[in-house]
């Protein structure tokens, strides 16, 4: 009896790559051979039918598991504002990669305000956009509304971040509205520069896994609610300030009165609906400072939602990325003097001079253009920074308690010719203490 062997060169292998080029490639070749008792010898023959009908059922395979997948398209708008503000691209990018081990999905991404063709759209699970909102919205250019609401009918999910959230009065809200909910109005709504602190988070899909979370940014509130909006549901709050409420705002200053007389409410600064359409949508007020995106709660919360309005399986402790220094520094838009910005981010050594005593904190600096993040390490425990970089000028806040008391501790210093920084310190509430310090980057 003739001894049968199948044997393969080359397991037939697919390859799915995340993104508008996403589609199944296949290379290889399988062989079959046997030995005949009549010619002795080995003879080798291709057996191309056998080989057509498993790559068909690959490829049909293939096709199959991808349509299933959820298609995300992420739309970043085109350049705005300074280094390291509204970074869009890079945001979008960052986002993208944050989600590339989640199962199920596909992720698109289209920058420069929006895709070449309209013909992207057809077949997606969810559109969020991040880009520069009000009459230059992009979402509201030629017929683009249209466009929206026929996705919108079919059950799409939508998104909006940042200045994306504000559109014009009249028929651009009304459709922001049909969309998510609310939106941005010029003058009724405000855009201060503040630090709220989300603590307590509804039971929703969006949340989990999110832990409470603070940072320095330009969080619009006091949105304009469509008044016949159901299925909203408020998913980071806090109350502001008098302070916060009294201004300046961003722009225009203010202050205004209605905000000034709340004092006292709660603010929102993401909410999702569940539309009657059946299709989901949120809006984020957040993202001004691309730098923030380095915190673990912040990503994590709008990679939720994007998850959630394209109706795909989010993980029980919510998306798990991981960020690194490095990677916040990526893909940012060229801008008028981003190359005259000293960059001083990473692994720091601080030598403080106080009364003849030295202390020697360790800094971690993370960088995008202007803004800092970051965390302190020394007499006052591990706290987190927040700062700014002029041209080669430092400054960066750390606030912590001394004594059972809280204390604000203000860095401000220079980059040096050598590499090197080197300033002065300042603390408490009138800068009581003073002192020098002298940084080199750690080894």
């Amino acid at each position: 009896m003739a001894d049968l062997i199948i044997s393969s060169k080359k397991l037939i292998t697919l390859h799915f790559r995340q993104g508008r080029e996403s589609r199944p490639e296949f290379s290889g070749r399988m062989e079959r051979s046997f030995r005949s008792p009549h010619l002795g010898d080995d003879v080798r023959i291709l057996t191309m039918k056998f080989f057509k009908w498993l790559v068909l059922a690959c490829l049909l395979f293939a096709v199959v598991a991808e349509a299933s997948d959820k298609r995300i398209l992420l739309i970043a708008g085109s350049p705005s504002h300074g280094p390291g503000d509204h970074e869009f691209r890079a945001g979008v990018l960052l986002w993208e990669q944050s989600l590339k081990n989640v199962p199920g999905i596909t992720v698109e991404v289209y920058t420069n305000g929006w895709p070449e063709s309209d013909s992207v759209f057809e077949g997606a699970d969810a559109v969020v956009i991040y880009a520069d909102g009000g009459g230059k919205h992009p979402a509201v250019q030629g017929g683009r509304v249209k466009l929206i609401d026929a996705l919108v009918k079919k059950g799409v999910g939508v998104g909006f971040a940042h200045y994306a959230v504000e559109v014009e009065k009249g028929d651009p809200q009304a459709a922001m509205w049909r969309w998510i909910g609310g939106a941005y109005e010029h003058e009724y709504s405000v855009n201060p520069m503040w630090q709220p602190h989300y603590d307590a988070f509804p039971k929703h899909p969006v949340t989990a896994g999110v832990k409470p979370f603070s940072l320095i940014d330009e969080w619009y509130f006091n949105m304009r609610w469509d008044p016949d909006a159901k299925g909203v549901t408020i998913i980071l709050t806090d109350t502001p300030s008098d302070d916060v409420r009294d201004g300046p705002y961003v722009w225009p200053s203010g202050p205004y009165p209605h905000i000034v007389a709340a004092t006292g409410r709660s603010e929102t600064m993401m909410w999702t609906i569940e539309r009657p359409d059946g299709g989901r949508g949120f809006g984020f007020t957040g993202g001004h400072k691309h730098v923030n995106w380095y915190d673990d709660n912040q990503r994590k919360v709008v990679l939720n939602a994007i998850l959630w309005i394209a109706k795909a399986d989010i993980p029980k402790g919510g998306v798990e990325s991981e960020v690194t220094i490095e990677q916040i520094a990526e893909n940012l838009d060229p801008k008028k003097g981003d190359d005259k910005i000293a960059q001083i981010a990473g692994n720091w050594d601080f030598e403080v001079n106080i009364d003849g005593n030295t202390g020697a904190p360790k800094f971690e600096f993370v960088q995008a253009g202007i803004n800092l993040l970051g965390n302190y390490n020394g007499l006052l425990g591990q706290r987190p920074l927040k700062g700014q970089v002029s041209g080669q000028n430092v400054n960066f806040v750390i606030n912590a308690e001394w004594e059972g008391n809280p204390i604000s501790v203000r860095y401000e210093g220079k980059v040096r010719e050598d590499g090197s920084m080197s300033g002065k310190f300042f603390a408490g509430a009138n800068n009581e203490m003073e002192a020098d310090w002298t940084a080199n980057r750690a080894n």
